[in-house]
């Protein structure tokens, strides 16, 4: 039996919180759990972040506590978008 290895644009359940993973590394991952627009800041000329990201850091010793949903191609994939929705109405 392999262990599961996160991968960026993979959905995940952790205990009782659910999202994608949004950013991988030999030490730790990030579930993205939220985002919302960014408001508009008068101190920049680009605004270059157009959104707010709230994210879980996930531990390698923890990753055996996740369980893989699905995946998508990339960020810009809206097919999945409505797993969110799916997810939050059980």
């Amino acid at each position: 039996m392999s262990k599961y290895q996160p991968q960026v644009n993979d959905y995940v359940i952790w205990k009782d919180v659910q999202g994608w993973v949004y950013f991988v590394d030999c030490n730790y991952i990030t579930i993205e759990l939220h985002v919302k627009p960014k408001p508009k800041c008068t101190y920049t000329k680009r605004e270059r972040h157009k959104n707010i990201h709230c994210l879980l850091l996930c531990y390698p010793h923890q990753w055996s506590e996740l369980t893989y949903v699905k995946s998508r191609k990339s960020v810009h994939d809206t097919d999945n978008e409505s797993i969110y929705n799916r997810m939050e109405e059980e």
